[in-house]
């Protein structure tokens, strides 16, 4: 790397305009005195939680901020010239040619009515000048750099026709089109399943190694961090709060927030000779000390009948076509699954988007009807229950949703949401559900004074808590926490994974908790379960599936974990770039015959087959 930087930020500030309730105009900062370099070839990480600014920064960086309601200040210099000081028309001419962006959520990127083929092919019509046929034959050279299969075939796809990680790898071909000196990637990686994201963090750093260009990499994932960034900068509240080499700010974390974002990031092997489920470790923010985190109480009842059992659920949706919607096809979201689950005991079922984990989660409450199989709670065969006896039945058996806001009416205050169940099953009146709602917010670590509050009011960390709260206001026996914590930052999800810890200690809860998260789920499970295509192949102890994984499946989604071990950045891990399966099948399709075998007590794989050859 040369001396001479490539992006050089000096002193930035962003302050947004705001108009409060008499009409006051006023100007808030959200981003304070921000100054970094970064050199030919190097990645620098930007790294902070959801409000730190970091996003902020680069939207300034990039002219993408309205004018009529920012203010930005400082020096962008960029090859010679101030960005700040250029026009729109001057800033276009540099957006895709020279400093490229790949934006968090790729399907709002695209548009949803063009073919990726057309919008990737403008971006080169309309900077390089080419011809709709150079085009379209560089936009197939650009989908075979970015490994997207059978390239020239889907050009006349739409975006909804692709996968999440195939629609992120389309913005990283639209964005190299013009070969950037610059790429800014801005979560590129938050919304996507491990094994999707070590795919796109590799062909990141191949790309870069190919085409020599710069990039500036802004996460939350510490993890995602030591593996692909050579410098790395932490903001909090706005500002940059420590700037070094990778390897510096992980070795001695300077600033007590840095410290706070290490300790929250959980590490795959971290809970090798540990027993039962531990805390993550809590970090003041202001002074960096730390408590020590212990393991939770045994609360797992191993005597009597489990309060779960689920035996050979199915559950399948039907495929339409044509003016008399005949079937035509099935998909195969749920395919004979068995497990049961005992008082106080965690079950974490593993596995990738698609699989069907949330559909079993689903199918036990019969938010979705199985077609067929058996579910036991308590003694209880639910499928048998009609719809007013499984609403009865809900009271004990609660779910909590992976997007707290979208599960909460914005219309209704928080006490309100909280006590509507109270009051729906008639566990008491007005007065014993504000009493309750208190209590609750209390134990979720919120405060009574808060249930006045609407949802807006709050972060996604204390919306969680909400919901948790909402869950336990029946006292149910069971909780389902469908992906309860994926979309939360690194230190949120830490303080309500130990919120879920304390409250199966004090309550004996049982969860089951589904997740595609491997580090979190060792830390907080008993048992796991591994989820591919609809079905379970493989199922035992945490310690067993952690420390002695069989199943193919399984080595494959622990490889693609990152670790958060700057040394390791230059190492290639051997990251497959294949695609989860489809789990359509046509209406005739005859599910084959499963054997599991058992490794070890309890550990149970299924056998595998030739599909599976290269992985073993």
């Amino acid at each position: 790397m040369t001396d001479t930087p490539i992006l050089s930020v000096a002193n930035l500030n962003v302050a947004f305009q705001t108009i409060d309730h008499a009409g006051r105009v006023g100007w808030t900062p959200v981003v304070n005195d921000v100054s970094f370099t970064i050199a030919p070839r190097q990645t620098l990480a930007v790294v902070g939680e959801s409000g730190s600014g970091k996003s902020v920064t680069s939207l300034a960086i990039m002219g993408l901020l309205d004018p009529k309601h920012s203010r930005v200040t400082g020096t962008v210099n960029f090859a010679g010239r101030n960005l700040l000081d250029l026009s729109d028309a001057q800033m276009r001419t540099i957006r895709g040619n020279e400093i490229a962006m790949i934006f968090q959520e790729p399907m709002t990127s695209l548009n949803p009515v063009y073919t990726i083929g057309h919008q990737v092919s403008e971006v080169l019509i309309e900077h390089k000048g080419l011809s709709q046929e150079a085009a379209d034959a560089e936009t197939v050279r650009l989908f075979e750099r970015v490994r997207i299969p059978a390239a020239k075939s889907r050009l006349n796809d739409y975006p909804h026709n692709f996968s999440g990680g195939m629609r992120q790898r389309v913005l990283i071909a639209m964005a190299l089109a013009c070969h950037p000196k610059l790429l800014i990637a801005d979560e590129p990686t938050t919304a996507l399943d491990v094994t999707i994201q070590a795919q796109i963090v590799e062909l990141i750093k191949e790309l870069q190694a190919e085409e020599g260009m710069s990039v500036m990499f802004i996460t939350h994932d510490m993890g995602v961090v030591a593996e692909i960034a050579d410098k790395t900068i932490v903001m909090y509240k706005g500002r940059a709060v420590e700037t070094g080499a990778t390897e510096d700010v992980f070795a001695h974390q300077g600033h007590p927030y840095t410290k706070a974002l290490l300790s929250a990031v959980p590490r795959l092997g971290s809970m090798t000779g540990i027993e039962r489920p531990m805390r993550f470790p809590v970090v003041d923010k202001t002074t960096g000390e730390s408590d020590v985190p212990t393991q939770t109480p045994d609360t797992v009842e191993r005597v009597g009948d489990p309060l779960l059992q689920v035996t050979n659920l199915v559950k399948r949706f039907d495929i339409h076509k044509g003016m008399m919607r005949k079937v035509v096809a099935r998909v195969h979201a749920v395919e004979n699954i068995s497990f049961d689950l005992r008082v106080g005991e965690t079950l974490a079922l593993v596995g990738e988007s698609g699989c069907g984990k949330s559909t079993t989660g689903q199918s036990i409450l019969r938010l979705q009807e199985p077609n067929g199989g058996q579910i036991l709670f308590e003694g209880t065969d639910l499928r048998k229950l009609d719809t007013l006896e499984m609403r009865s039945m809900r009271s004990r058996i609660q779910m909590i949703f992976q997007d707290p806001y979208a599960s909460l009416n914005p219309r209704i205050r928080i006490g309100d949401a909280i006590a509507e169940p109270i009051l729906q099953h008639g566990l008491g009146d007005r007065q014993f559900a504000r009493e309750r709602v208190a209590e609750l917010m209390e134990r979720v670590g919120l405060t009574a004074e808060m249930a006045n509050r609407f949802p807006h009011e709050f972060s996604g960390g204390q919306r969680q808590r909400i919901s948790i709260a909402r869950a336990l206001a029946l006292n149910p026996k069971l909780i389902v926490a469908d992906e309860a914590v994926s979309a939360l930052d690194v230190s949120i999800k830490a303080q309500v994974v130990n919120l879920l810890l304390d409250l199966q200690s004090q309550l004996k809860l049982a969860y089951l908790f589904i997740s595609h998260d491997m580090a979190v789920v060792e830390r907080l499970s008993h048992r796991v379960a591994i989820m591919y295509l609809g079905e379970i192949v493989e199922i035992g102890p945490r310690a067993a599936i952690f420390g002695n994984p069989q199943h193919p499946y399984t080595k494959r989604l622990m490889a693609a974990v990152p670790v958060p071990d700057p040394a390791r950045r230059l190492i290639k891990r051997p990251v497959s770039n294949d695609e989860i399966k489809s789990p359509i099948r046509g209406i005739d399709y005859v599910v084959p015959p499963r054997q599991m075998r058992e490794v070890t007590p309890g550990h149970f794989v299924q056998e595998f087959g030739e599909e599976w050859a290269k992985s073993a």
